[in-house]
């Protein structure tokens, strides 16, 4: 069965055949095992071991890992699958910049940006903690900042409009 494997803006082909596996044409040595009583899973690839923790999120196929203390949002789909989303993301793509929205509950650390501010695809617009751990929100494209609805020190559930972004 052959995946696409998409992570950030990086495509992956991953082919798992009855031999294991094969990475973007290449066959590697891979193995998983659970960890018992904890969502931690071990990942063997040659010789490296890497304890990984998989959550599903939102649409099928999206998932955010954690592996050694780094996080991932990945999207898994069989070729099929990826047709069909590519397809129809195609057809329905935004017709402006998105406004960023809290991925998870967290706290607001920092704000970048205020009113006016040009934004490009990738700068930080945010600073929030979650799990302990800081992440820097990003732009998904370029525009203006709009209204800057996030305020430091103040709690946000997921899903919450942070910046809003013309």
């Amino acid at each position: 069965m052959k995946y696409i494997v998409q992570v950030g803006s990086r495509r992956v082909d991953v082919v798992l055949d009855a031999d294991g596996i094969v990475v973007d044409g290449t066959r590697v040595s891979a193995h998983a095992a659970d960890v018992q009583g904890s969502p931690v899973r071990l990942v063997t690839i040659g010789d490296a071991v890497h304890r990984v923790v998989a959550r599903r999120t939102g649409a099928r196929g999206q998932y955010v890992l954690r592996m050694d203390g780094w996080r991932f949002d990945v999207e898994a789909l069989d070729e099929r699958s990826r047709t069909i989303r590519d397809a129809s993301a195609a057809s329905s793509a935004a017709k402006g910049p998105a406004p960023l929205m809290a991925p998870m509950p967290g706290l607001i650390v920092r704000v970048n940006v205020q009113p006016g501010d040009e934004v490009v695809p990738g700068q930080g617009l945010v600073v929030m903690e979650a799990m302990k751990m800081e992440n820097e929100l990003k732009a998904a494209s370029a525009g203006t900042v709009v209204k800057v609805l996030a305020i430091p020190g103040t709690a946000v559930e997921k899903g919450a409009l942070l910046v809003e972004l013309r």
